[in-house]
């Protein structure tokens, strides 16, 4: 195996990337070439599909599969190497159809599409090479390897939100045609940098289109964010803990726990639940449990019920509650029971035969659902404390977190602003520092929680609004984007940043492995990102510039 796709890759002096029998993520050997082999597989759909588009029979529900298949190979998603042994096969049929559908151009396609997938999972891992990320480097050079990587891990990121966005019945064939189109100029191992950056930039605009369907796929179902204190402390009673993402799979569970009296949790990105009315009308809905996904595994011990994982991130279940955790959607873990068509009477009969809180816990809350409306409710107040200099800087501090201690600079760098700034922060990267009081300006808290890393269009569109009230671009305004960076999902939104042509983003903990030196070059020329330094160092010079 060999994989860089996260923050969390292996780094030495001399290499970069996880190429061992088993990654730091927990995925094996096995699981990541399987994985490998699914992309290229789902590279030839797509060229097939695009073929047929043209033919005017593009087949959605092959689109609908690339999707979900890509979603699979997410950091910390799915680790069930039987499952991917599974999608393939489908991935052949799936195949097949959409090249018949493609007539006669389909003989133009070559590469992944021409691929004759074995049935046997030795006949498979024996092909893995010609699949892997890196394959070709000897030719081309890391420069472009890198650059196709980048498009890939964003093509990853955007067809998870995709998938999150169809799980809310938001459906748009220009996003297929998009990402199709990403997957199949990878099928043609293009060597050209300025194609490649091209490529990805559109790749961009796309996802920024997804970040729109899913935000009304959210609010059409769930209602308009709004500013809402959730209890993070438990209730006595029968639990279930839901993490992920997913609100779709929450919103069910809701449904089919509704008095059973069983009290439903959320935990990490599942947090900005309670901000929809259509959701936190539950009275069940009792308040999230624990911070990020990294903590999973001291928390969901110490926790005394089943957990529902909606999307990433699993990480290895211990074994005092890997038998009552469960799966849904695109994750999966070997032995960890999976749930279909959001039936879930098994997971709730778990909740009934374990113990629950037996007693309510401190009377602790965080406040949460500063989505855009919420915002942009108050911009006059916040154009005229602008103008008035009540504050001076707007600092969007978020992304996602992770387990190495560098993240530290996010807690300490929002610590450090100064009384005169307001801090934005979406992702889960916010558990580093969502529990300080900063304090207000002018009845506006400082520290405004904008949602899920899903939600990142709500900033997107706060920055836009800003900059229509200040009569300026969006680079002219007090704003500095410090972006904490850990999958795939996070490569999606930054060449959605790049695209709109957003600059001065400061990126880390660490680049990304798969951004070269020669790479980073043409970022920091045309984008003027920035790698972290230290809070202090970043923070003079943010303000520096500013003044």
């Amino acid at each position: 195996m060999f994989c860089y796709q996260c923050e969390q890759t292996a780094r030495t002096d001399t290499s970069v990337g996880c190429n061992t029998e088993r990654g730091n993520c927990g995925k094996d050997a096995q699981t990541s070439d399987l994985q490998d082999l699914l992309i290229y597989a789902v590279k030839g759909i797509a060229q097939y599909n695009q073929l047929a588009r043209e033919n005017g029979k593009a087949d959605n529900e092959a689109s609908n599969f690339i999707l979900k298949a890509m979603f699979t190979t997410l950091t910390n998603v799915n680790f069930n190497a039987a499952r991917f042994t599974a999608m393939l096969q489908e991935a052949s049929e799936i195949r097949d159809r959409v090249k018949a559908a493609a007539g006669d151009k389909a003989a133009s396609a070559t590469g992944p599409a021409t691929w004759v997938i074995p049935s046997e999972v030795g006949e498979l891992l024996a092909q893995a090479e010609m699949a892997a990320v890196r394959s070709g480097e000897a030719e081309v050079g890391e420069d472009i390897i890198g650059l196709r990587a980048l498009i890939l891990y964003g093509a990853k990121g955007v067809s998870a939100y995709a998938y999150h966005a169809l799980m809310l019945d938001q459906q748009d064939d220009d996003v297929y045609a998009g990402i199709e189109k990403s997957l199949a100029f990878l099928a043609e191992e293009p060597a050209d940098i300025g194609a490649l950056v091209g490529q990805a930039l559109e790749l961009g605009n796309v996802n920024l289109r997804v970040m729109e369907m899913l935000d009304a796929g959210n609010t059409g179902k769930f209602g308009t964010p709004e500013p809402s204190a959730v209890r993070v402390a438990p209730t006595a009673g029968k639990a279930i803990l839901v993490s992920g993402h997913d609100m779709a799979d929450l919103a069910a569970l809701l449904e089919q726990t509704k008095d059973t009296g069983i009290n439903v949790y959320t935990h990490g990105e599942m947090l900005p639940a309670h901000s929809y009315p259509e959701l936190k009308k539950y009275d069940h809905l009792a308040g999230n449990y624990g911070g990020a996904w990294q903590d999973q595994q001291t928390e969901f011990a110490d926790f005394p019920g089943p957990i529902l994982m909606t999307s990433n991130c699993i990480i290895e279940p211990g074994p005092s509650y890997r038998s009552r955790i469960f799966t849904a959607g695109p994750v999966g873990w070997p032995g960890v029971r999976h749930i279909e068509n959001h039936d879930f009477s098994t997971l709730i009969q778990a909740a009934k035969a374990t113990p629950g809180f037996a007693q309510d816990g401190d009377d602790k809350t965080i406040t949460i659902g500063f989505g855009r409306d919420a915002v942009l409710g108050v911009a006059g107040t916040v154009v005229d404390a602008v103008k008035a200099g009540a504050i001076k800087h707007f600092f969007l501090v978020g992304g996602c977190d992770g387990a190495d201690s560098g993240r530290n600079y996010y807690s300490d760098f929002v610590e450090q602003t100064p009384d005169d700034t307001i801090i934005l922060t979406l992702g889960c990267a916010k558990y580093r520092f969502n529990d300080q009081d900063l304090g207000e300006i002018g009845g506006i808290p400082r520290l405004l929680d904008m949602g899920q890393c899903n939600d990142s269009y709500s900033a997107v569109q706060v920055a836009v609004a800003l900059a229509g009230a200040f009569e300026c671009e969006v680079n002219d305004l007090p704003l500095s984007l410090v972006v904490s960076w850990f999958e795939q999902k996070a490569a999606a939104v930054l060449l959605t940043l790049l695209a709109l042509n957003i600059k001065g983003i400061r990126l880390g903990p660490t680049l990304p492995a798969f951004i070269t030196p020669a790479v980073l070059d043409v970022l920091v020329e045309n984008f003027d990102i920035k790698a972290n330094t230290t809070p202090e160092a970043d923070l003079k010079s943010i303000l520096q510039k500013a003044s």
